[in-house]
């Protein structure tokens, strides 16, 4: 997934498809502009009788996503809704995409800072902050979104999050999942590990360590520009998220093969993240309410990724023009090896790094005798 999808109003697309999917990425900022919340806050205590009587909070969510972004800015939007029916309006969320009141990748600072109290992205987006904060999102090879879940929620992963984030004056939360992603589309066959070799690759994050490990060449663009970057040959290959999406951008008009699986990013993890003093200033049933509506939107985006994608894989499928394939075993084996080589060496360069790394890593041990005699087991059989 990219570390900032870049869509604005410099986005120009050559397809019907692809423009419809990404309209809605600019046509709600003059709307925004206008009429602001109203829409939201028109419902507030009408359906849901006031829980207390007293002081009301307005708050400010600014979001790496571009405004109402499919599944991404829509996931944003039902939260702040559905904060305000639990609260009876005790608690009210303005939603901002990226670029309308902040740019996208200044959220982090905003809410640290208090400039904005809550914000929605992904932790490796901030790894230039510490190293330690990708491994809330997502590594290669590392846990998919129902082991993400497990650690986070029952494992200890909620108390390293909030220690990693605590010299931040941030407060974090699961608030999403993208599943497991697409290897993603590849204008060249790779069949050995040598394929990899030359291999230019729009792939961000520790992704892209590993690939220029395997001798391939990294180009970051924003999420806009990948579709032209692949027609015009700039890059050979280039990862996004998964059918839904990627069949909105057009990716399978221009790219011969399809590989699976994601092996860079097993199971995303996005989070909503609080200003700290401004949450730990709130009643303790407000707290709930936030906690409950970062889980319901946890489950959400989760349960939409994978019943959307289902549905654009058979699309994709069915119009047959597109190689969908796995990677070959020996091409993930290498591409695991070098992974953990980097993990091990930013561990070790990192004492926070460690102690969150050697929670997953041992999380990840304890988890696989069970996941083999059941997950595994049953989709084997099934």
């Amino acid at each position: 997934m990219c570390t900032y999808f870049g869509f604005e109003d410099r986005i120009f697309m050559q397809h019907i498809s692809r423009k419809r999917f990404l309209k809605g990425l600019v046509a709600g900022t003059a709307g925004l502009a206008l009429t602001g919340c109203t829409a939201r806050e028109s419902t507030t205590g009408k359906d849901t009788p006031g829980i207390l009587a007293g002081k009301t909070y307005r708050w400010n969510m600014v979001t790496t996503w571009p405004p109402n972004f499919p599944v991404l800015g829509e996931g944003c939007n039902l939260f702040a809704d559905w904060v305000s029916q639990m609260s009876g309006g005790q608690l009210t969320i303005k939603v901002y995409g990226g670029g309308e009141l902040i740019p996208a990748l200044e959220a982090f600072d905003a809410v640290s800072s208090g400039t904005a109290e809550i914000a929605s992205g992904a932790s490796y987006y901030w790894a230039g902050k510490n190293a330690a904060l990708q491994f809330f999102a997502s590594f290669p090879f590392g846990l998919n979104a129902q082991q993400m879940n497990a650690w986070l929620y029952s494992a200890g992963g909620q108390e390293l999050w909030e220690e990693v984030y605590a010299p931040f004056n941030i407060q974090p939360f699961p608030g999403g999942n993208t599943g497991v992603q697409m290897a993603g589309w590849f204008n060249r066959d790779i069949e050995t590990a040598e394929d990899l070799k030359g291999l230019k690759m729009r792939i961000p994050g520790l992704g892209g360590k590993v690939l220029k490990e395997a001798g391939g060449t990294v180009i970051l663009s924003p999420g806009g520009e990948i579709y032209t970057n692949l027609e015009r040959g700039v890059i050979d290959a280039a990862e996004w998220i998964g059918p839904y999406h990627d069949y909105k951008m057009g990716f399978h008009q221009i790219a011969r093969n399809y590989y699976y699986p994601g092996w860079h990013e097993p199971g995303s993890t996005l989070e909503i993240i609080m200003n700290k003093l401004k949450y730990d200033s709130l009643p303790g049933h407000l707290k709930e309410v936030l906690k409950t509506a970062c889980a319901r939107l946890n489950m959400w985006m989760l349960s939409e990724f994978e019943a959307k994608n289902a549905e654009y894989l058979e699309i994709i499928e069915q119009e047959g023009n597109v190689n969908i394939a796995p990677l070959p075993q020996p091409v993930l084996e290498k591409l695991k090896t070098l992974a953990a080589g980097i993990i091990d060496d930013m561990a070790e360069k990192d004492p926070l790094s460690k102690k969150v790394f050697t929670s997953i890593r041992a999380f990840k041990k304890r988890m696989r005798p069970w996941g083999r005699m059941t997950e595994e087991s049953f989709y084997l059989k099934m």
